[in-house]
């Protein structure tokens, strides 16, 4: 099987990286120049519409969207190793649940949060408004996440999972735009715990820019 990665360091792409260094998946990566518009090239947007990465093409046929790659990886590459649950299992409900959760609810309201407050957005765009109900928003979110966290180490139970790399892509995203995790110690040490993984580091390192 070929399997093209299309991606950029430290953009939505890092949790497809993780995903692939977790799963210890045989790929070729190319990089996407953001800054130069590589996403915007007619050669790219016939992979990709959006102009976005991540993007992945399987034996010539385009994959987009973050959660879908990652759920595809999870069915072809992490059944047989117990990195995601197979689709007749009953953990598999849980790994779609909380995997979406992220994403789409947990997810959009980190965003709403960025776009409310980031400084890196026009100042005329700004809502202190938006921010504070992003805000609370995220607070309901995220005491729900630290009480599935508080009965168990990992969003699936006792063991890591493909899930706890969705996840935890999308709680780790929050910390970037200003929203610390201070307050839900359960989800911090679930946090560390998931980003000391030898694969994570590994993904670190290679995307992070080296010091001078």
């Amino acid at each position: 099987m070929s399997i093209v990665f299309y991606a950029a360091p430290m953009s939505s792409a890092t949790p497809v990286a993780w995903a692939l260094a977790e799963l210890d998946v045989p790929h070729e990566r190319v990089p996407v120049d953001l800054a130069a518009g590589d996403q915007r090239k007619p050669e790219f947007l016939r992979l990709n519409p959006n102009g976005k990465v991540p993007t992945l093409v399987v034996d010539g046929t385009p994959l987009f969207e973050a959660l879908a790659i990652m759920t595809w990886l999870g069915d072809r590459y992490g059944t047989a190793n117990g990195m995601w649950p197979p689709a007749d299992s009953p953990e598999r409900l849980p790994a779609l649940s909380w995997s979406t959760w992220a994403y789409v609810s947990y997810g959009s309201v980190v965003n709403r949060l960025a776009y409310a407050s980031s400084e890196r957005i026009d100042p005329s765009l700004r809502s202190e408004g938006q921010a504070k109900l992003a805000r609370d928003e995220l607070d309901a979110l995220s005491k729900v996440l630290e009480t599935k966290l508080s009965a168990a180490p990992y969003v699936l139970g006792e063991r890591f999972s493909l899930a706890d790399v969705i996840v935890g892509s999308v709680v780790w995203y929050r910390t970037l735009v200003g929203a610390p995790l201070d307050a839900y110690p359960e989800t911090t040490a679930w946090l560390e715990r998931c980003q000391a993984r030898p694969a994570y580091k590994r993904v670190m390192e290679s995307e992070l820019p080296k010091a001078s």
